[in-house]
C-alpha cells in the first residue's frame, strides 16, 4: 500500500476541517465579491439577477462559501461581461455554452445566461424578486427556479444529496414542488431527490409529479 493511498484513505484529523475563522473570511470574501459585481452591473444599467449559493443565502439558506453566480439574459450576456471587466472583475476562461467565469480578487464570479441555468429560462429574470443580501439589495432568482437550478447540477457524478437538504428546507415554502418536479422528470437523480424530500414531509404533496 503507497503512502498515498494510506493518506486518502486515512481518518479525517481536526486539521481538516476549516475552522468557524476561515468559514466566516471565506463568506465575507463571497459576499465583497458580491457586493462589487451588483454595484458594477446596477450602474451599468445591465438587467441581471443573482443565482447559485448567494440567492440561496438572501432566501434564507446556509451561508455562501465558494463561488458569486450572476444570471444576465443571452442579449445582455456581453455587455454584462464587459461592464464587470470595466469595473476590474476580469475573465480567466473563454466563454462555453454561453458562461463565462471571472475573477474578482481570488474569488470567481460566474456569470451565466439562463439556458445554462434552469433550461430555456423563459421569464426568469423577470420571475426574480429584489431582496437583501448581507448588506445589499439585489434582484435574486425565485426559490422555484433556484430549486431547478440545484436538482440540474446532480448527476451519477455529482449526486450528493447531503448540502442539497439544507437548501431544500430553507427554499420549502418559496418553491412550486410540482413545477419543479416537471421540469426535472427528465433527471433520475432528481427524482430520487424529490421522492427523500416528499417522505421528509419538506415538500408537501407532489400531486401532479408525473
Amino acid at each position: 500500500m503507497t503512502t498515498e493511498h494510506v493518506l486518502r484513505h486515512r481518518s479525517p484529523r481536526a486539521e481538516d476541517y476549516p475552522t468557524v475563522r476561515i468559514v466566516a473570511d471565506r463568506e465575507a470574501q463571497v459576499m465583497r465579491t458580491l457586493g462589487r459585481a451588483v454595484n458594477i452591473l446596477s450602474a451599468g444599467d445591465v438587467p441581471f439577477a443573482v443565482g447559485g449559493d448567494c440567492a440561496v443565502y438572501a432566501r434564507g439558506g446556509p451561508p455562501p462559501e465558494h463561488q458569486v453566480t450572476i444570471i444576465a439574459s443571452g442579449q445582455h450576456l456581453t455587455g454584462a461581461r464587459a461592464t464587470l471587466a470595466a469595473g476590474g472583475i476580469r475573465s480567466i476562461v473563454p466563454s462555453l455554452l454561453g458562461s463565462r467565469e471571472l475573477v474578482g480578487g481570488d474569488l470567481r464570479v460566474a456569470l451565466l445566461y439562463p439556458a445554462c441555468t434552469t433550461g430555456p429560462g423563459e421569464g426568469l429574470l423577470e420571475r426574480a424578486e429584489t431582496m437583501r443580501i448581507g448588506q445589499l439589495w439585489a434582484p435574486v432568482l425565485c426559490g422555484t427556479d433556484l430549486m431547478i437550478d440545484k436538482l440540474r447540477h446532480l448527476g451519477s457524478h455529482r449526486c450528493d444529496f447531503v448540502p442539497m437538504l439544507p437548501v431544500a428546507r430553507a427554499l420549502c415554502g418559496q418553491v412550486d414542488w410540482p413545477t419543479v418536479a416537471r421540469a426535472t422528470a427528465d433527471l433520475p437523480c432528481a427524482r430520487a431527490f424529490l421522492g427523500l424530500l416528499d417522505d421528509l414531509a419538506v415538500t408537501g404533496s407532489l400531486e401532479g409529479r408525473t
